[in-house]
């Protein structure tokens, strides 16, 4: 079919051994309203989803929305929401259509059509893959930053909401009006204890908007927490390629992933749930334990191999854990630091666990960017070592190897590289880092209490802490004199 686009006028034609959806994908009903439907929701959850209207649950199909841009929308319309899986190893690639994703929308297009779909009752759950930065919150905090410009414009102009919090209290209220029981709010983000963290903002939202609101938020709207894990590397023209020759027709957006995969979820939803056990969802009482091993060990880890590869010149997870140097203080950073900190899920063999994360890690088919990884790193470090930083100092323990991260994360928001190339830093706060490296200089006596005065990461504890400051400021000054390979070494050496 040279010429051809994936659609379901087309659909049949693709060919063996590409696995095709198991049912019929046009009568699938949407049931789950997805904001942010990326990369990772589409390899992740959407699967999932996939294999339950596989299973003859024709009720859970998805309706995504974009919450910035078109491009997904765009892309995918044309294809009947239907795109390509490649799941990549060493052991070859695999492909697999999904068609869990029956309506794509636009928020900033469409907004009340988006309010509208998060009203029908059909829908029970809205699950959100937003970022850590996309529910306007203070990271160091959990609480909602009611000083953002989105949450600014959203309590201006209610009915037309620009924010993830925003078209979440919307909906609530419009059901709530018109007699129509809440949905579930499923956030499947990196958020310490995502389920409770985002029940505090959009509670929070609801009350600015009107104390009734938030009161009912609060008392009837159900927010499950959740850990996710898969490694989702940003799409490629090699990969669009791949898939256009093993399908024999275009495919305008596909995604590709590890084989590795992991829902767990706690079981709250009062309007009731797909059967989320049968296609190998963990269902518990409490995420916390997976959510910490997971946050710290894989995500801690790859912040700290994406600043320091980063700088060193890796341009992939994969190149950063092919230096022995970088792997083995990966290897230290988990068993010595991190691991001490966790409070572990009965039956967890966090030993296994750990080896098959470096293995992972390993993976020469996934070519995961350090650059994508270290995008939005004031969101992300309070979670991944800032955290575990701090547990760590609570229970008088050192923190040389966390200090150590941290330092690279420091010196890669200068915006510049070794060589003296500037470093496309993708922050929300990447004005204010660069205007404070800026004034302090390449000095880590300054730079270090620049960058610390940045509670949002850092708090107002751990900048006046000097079991803190202090191995910080030393690791950035090895950094900044020695480089960063050097420094990896001396540092593992020790």
């Amino acid at each position: 079919m040279s010429g051809a686009r994936l659609s379901l006028a087309s659909l049949a034609h693709v060919p063996a051994p590409v696995r095709r959806p198991g049912y019929d994908v046009a009568a699938a009903q949407v049931g789950v309203v997805h904001l942010g439907v990326g990369a990772f929701h589409r390899a992740h959850q959407a699967v999932y989803l996939d294999d339950i209207l596989g299973r003859g649950h024709a009720g859970w199909a998805v309706a995504g929305a974009s919450l910035r841009s078109p491009d997904t929308s765009d892309a995918l319309d044309p294809q009947d929401g239907l795109y390509t899986l490649v799941t990549r190893s060493g052991e070859g690639d695999r492909l697999r259509v999904i068609g869990s994703l029956r309506r794509l929308l636009v928020a900033p297009r469409e907004p009340q059509a988006l309010l509208a779909a998060m009203t029908e009752p059909a829908v029970r759950i809205v699950t959100l893959t937003v970022t850590e930065k996309g529910y306007c919150h203070d990271p160091a905090a959990g609480t909602l930053d009611e000083g953002h410009p989105d949450i600014r414009a959203d309590l201006a102009d209610p009915e037309r909401p620009v924010s993830a919090p925003g078209f979440l209290v919307e909906a609530l209220r419009r059901r709530r009006a018109a007699g129509i029981a809440p949905f579930t709010v499923l956030c499947c983000d990196n958020l310490p204890a995502n389920g409770r963290t985002v029940a505090r903002v959009v509670a929070r939202l609801a009350a600015l908007r009107e104390a009734d609101l938030g009161r009912f938020v609060e008392d009837e709207v159900a927010f499950p927490s959740t850990m996710v894990d898969r490694i989702v590397p940003a799409t490629t023209d090699t990969v669009r390629a791949l898939v256009a020759d093993g399908l024999g027709m275009e495919d305008a957006w596909p995604v590709s992933a590890e084989p590795f995969s992991q829902w767990v979820v706690e079981d709250h939803f009062p309007l009731g749930r797909p059967p989320l056990e049968e296609v190998g969802v963990e269902l518990v009482p409490d995420v916390a334990p997976y959510e910490h091993m997971k946050l710290r060990l894989l995500n801690g880890a790859h912040s700290t191999m994406a600043y320091l590869g980063a700088l060193a010149g890796y341009a992939h997870i994969a190149d950063v854990m092919a230096a022995p140097a970088f792997a083995r203080l990966v290897e230290r950073l988990q068993d010595e630091e991190i691991t001490p900190t966790l409070h572990l899920p009965a039956g967890v063999d966090v030993g296994a666990y750990k080896r098959a994360l470096r293995e992972r890690f390993r993976n020469p088919a996934l070519k995961h960017r350090t650059w994508q990884i270290a995008m939005d790193g004031s969101q992300k470090l309070p979670q991944r070592l800032v955290a575990p930083a701090r547990d760590r100092l609570a229970a008088g323990a050192p923190i040389p190897l966390l200090a150590f991260a941290i330092a690279g994360w420091m010196r890669y928001v200068t915006g510049r590289d070794e060589h003296g190339t500037p470093i496309e830093v993708r922050d929300p706060l990447a004005g204010r880092l660069r205007a404070l490296a800026d004034a302090a200089g390449p000095d880590a006596d300054r730079l270090t209490p620049a960058l610390l005065s940045v509670r949002e990461v850092f708090g107002d504890d751990l900048p006046a802490d000097p079991r803190f400051a202090g191995p910080v400021r030393a690791a950035l000054g090895r950094i900044l004199a020695g480089g960063v390979a050097a420094s990896v070494a001396e540092t593992v050496a020790g």
